[in-house]
């Protein structure tokens, strides 16, 4: 059996209107080991939630498209699997918990019953049992098996059993992502795809979700991709790294490489300039000048020059390639001495 579970390989993905195409996702690669958290880390509007989407393969119909690239699961390329095979897949195999918690449970069922139906879409009996599976009526064997794993997901974490009677808006939204994370593990998938999960969660609450996440996920022996824009859950929970700007991942490496390295890409040294640190105090923040570039018109050559202190004239004329360094990728003519040639990273 392969280490290697997931692999991303210069994926393109467009949102395409009868008025403009958003270049949302440009030709990223990434793998992911098996036990392995990579983080992926951006400003809103980078392009991560997009590539969570699509590993899902829940992009929107009507506007979403794969380009180019494919997505490689456990020898599997997902893009290519019809779409039953993608469903019999997503939930079991792959899950994800998603930014809002308020918005991901449905307020007309129970706790219990949302697990449930999670568990139930992906038993082998269940294609015999549907009818009577919907609305919390299971019989037999099928009832008593899916409700003692109810039972135990929620004891996982950290919700008493009994509570599973209730309703989302009977529980604080620190309990309610708690819900989700349950629904995602009812099924002990291989991988985990953790987007945003504690922005709408107070400080407190979220050390606690996240330090639960990761304790599960080494119980479970699952693999995870944790998708954020805070460098300091990067460090508390990744193995790897993956800075992604503008639809593309300008730096990717194992979290030494990132966090230690005395090279990083300009726009990693922004975001850590971004994070007010502590112990000085009196040291004034270094925010990263300009936005994003609108990604229905990228600009010419690389794609942060506009925001670059460092920026040089091929910059705004030629796109960056990657430059690798063992583990380490950069894409940036910073550390491109010419010779030094564009090929996979070490995993």
């Amino acid at each position: 059996m392969s280490d290697l579970l997931l692999e991303v390989k210069d994926l393109e993905v467009i949102y395409k209107t009868d008025l403009e195409t958003v270049r949302a996702v440009n030709k990223i690669s990434f793998p992911v080991g098996r036990g392995e958290t990579v983080g992926i880390v951006g400003e809103t509007g980078a392009g991560k939630t997009t590539t969570a989407l699509t590993i899902m393969g829940l992009l929107p119909q009507n506007i979403g498209r794969v380009l180019n690239g494919s997505i490689t699961f456990d020898g599997e390329d997902l893009l290519a699997l019809p779409e039953r095979d993608k469903r019999a897949i997503r939930g079991r195999k792959i899950s994800m918990i998603f930014q809002n918690p308020m918005t991901s449970l449905d307020p007309l069922e129970t706790i219990g019953d949302q697990i449930a139906e999670a568990i139930l879409l992906h038993e082998t009996s269940f294609a015999q049992g549907k009818k009577r599976a919907f609305g919390g009526l299971y019989a037999g064997e099928l009832r008593a098996r899916t409700e003692a794993r109810v039972d135990e997901v929620l004891t996982l974490v950290g919700i008493p059993p009994a509570r599973k009677r209730e309703y989302p808006h009977q529980f604080s939204g620190g309990m309610k992502q708690r819900v989700v994370i349950a629904i995602a593990l009812a099924c002990e998938p291989e991988l985990l795809i953790a987007d945003e999960p504690t922005t709408a969660l107070d400080v407190t609450i979220q050390a606690q979700v996240l330090a639960m996440i990761d304790d599960l996920r080494q119980k479970l022996g699952t693999s995870m991709v944790m998708i954020t824009h805070d460098l300091g859950i990067v460090a508390q929970t990744c193995d790897k790294v993956a800075v992604m700007y503008a639809g593309e991942i300008i730096e990717y490496g194992r979290l030494e490489d990132i966090f230690e390295s005395p090279k990083n890409h300009p726009y990693t040294v922004g975001l850590f300039g971004s994070i007010p640190n502590i112990e000085t105090q009196t040291e004034r923040l270094s925010p990263i000048n300009g936005l994003m570039p609108d990604p229905t018109n990228l600009p010419e050559g690389c794609f942060f020059s506009p925001r670059c202190p460092h920026c040089m004239e091929i910059c705004r004329k030629q796109h960056p390639r990657d430059v690798v360094d063992g583990t380490h990728r950069i894409k940036c003519f910073l550390f491109d001495s010419g010779d030094c040639p564009e090929g996979e990273v070490e995993h």
